[in-house]
């Protein structure tokens, strides 16, 4: 079916039966090869008896290295499925593209996955996901990406926020926060007009977090499968303090900016969250006091301070663009 002039279809797998597809993965990528094929790997490895297609969409549309590393798989059927291109840049543009083109070329498609180009999925990350979907009614499943670190060396660093799970165990939960491991619903895309996460979140993130909070405040439900980790391979520059700290503050920003947009419609709705705002910001030195031992370390607590200083920072219009980065995320 035909997509907008912005995306180009590179190839698809000949004989591809887009009839049979009752499952899609999405993989957004960005200049990181090498990784990708590693992932690609963890889903033509998937024990599952459900047909399922991947959608690649490569967000470089000048270097193109994901599409010159993945390409052949796709034409020798080791890996079934959709291969494009997003020339618009943006870490928003691209999951659009992705889900876009899922939900228009396969009719069957009860729902979609997404994994990140950087993570590498369980051999049984589809049918757990899938089967958490089906049992617990949801419309919206994350689950937990695992942090591998580059080194033994981390020291009190895995206990992190950054790198904890928000959810403990498989069952319903009032929201989720990533789309690094997420099961996305048929009906939840087609409730939703294209694009489907905003594009003013291209470069900061948070467009999935910003997506999952308006589908559920639309009646959609949301659940946690504690049994479906990705495995995430954390780069050494997100073990420095520095990177934590700008996380954090991201992390606040975007908290920010999904409230506000949940609140537009309110009165003085932009004006309790500021409220709010500077309540967090005032209260984190203390909550970051109590949370520390939990956390292991008071500089990993510093954490809350640092999200309130986002949410604060975002009234007054900063925003930090880690996506614009290769390794932003």
């Amino acid at each position: 079916m035909a997509l907008p002039d912005h995306i180009e279809l590179v190839t698809q797998t000949p004989g591809l039966a887009l009839d049979a597809v009752t499952v899609v993965v999405t993989v957004p990528t960005f200049r990181r090869p090498v990784h990708l094929l590693k992932t690609l790997a963890s889903l033509a490895a998937q024990r599952t008896d459900r047909r399922f297609a991947v959608v690649l969409v490569d967000n470089d549309s000048d270097g193109r290295e994901g599409v010159a590393a993945a390409k052949p798989l796709f034409d020798n059927g080791q890996i079934n499925g959709i291969l494009i291109v997003e020339t618009l840049r943006g870490n928003c543009n691209a999951y659009n593209a992705a889900w876009l083109t899922a939900l228009k070329n396969f009719p069957r498609m009860s729902h979609l996955l997404v994994i990140d180009d950087d993570e590498i999925a369980d051999p049984d990350w589809i049918e757990t996901m899938s089967r958490t979907r089906e049992q617990l009614g949801a419309d919206l499943v994350g689950g937990p990406q695992v942090p591998v670190f580059p080194t033994a060396e981390t020291g009190d660093i895995p206990r992190h926020p950054v790198f904890t799970p928000p959810y403990p165990a498989t069952g319903l939960v009032p929201l989720l926060y990533s789309s690094g491991n997420l099961l996305v619903s048929r009906n939840v895309l087609e409730a939703n007009s294209y694009p489907f996460l905003d594009p003013r979140f291209n470069f900061i993130g948070g467009g999935d977090a910003n997506f999952i909070d308006r589908s559920v405040r639309r009646g959609f439900k949301a659940a946690w499968c504690h049994e479906a980790p990705v495995r995430e391979t954390v780069p050494a520059n997100r073990l420095e303090r520095s990177w934590l700290r700008a996380r954090g503050i991201r992390d606040g920003v975007i908290s920010t900016l999904v409230e506000k947009g949940r609140r537009s419609a309110q009165p003085l709705g932009s004006a309790r969250v500021f409220v709010k705002s500077i309540a967090l910001l005032v209260l984190s030195p203390l909550k970051a006091v109590l949370e520390a031992r939990r956390l292991g370390s008071l500089q990993n607590s510093l954490y809350y301070v640092h999200v309130g200083l986002g949410r604060t920072l975002a009234h007054f219009g900063y925003a930090d663009e880690q996506y614009r980065h290769t390794d932003g995320r």
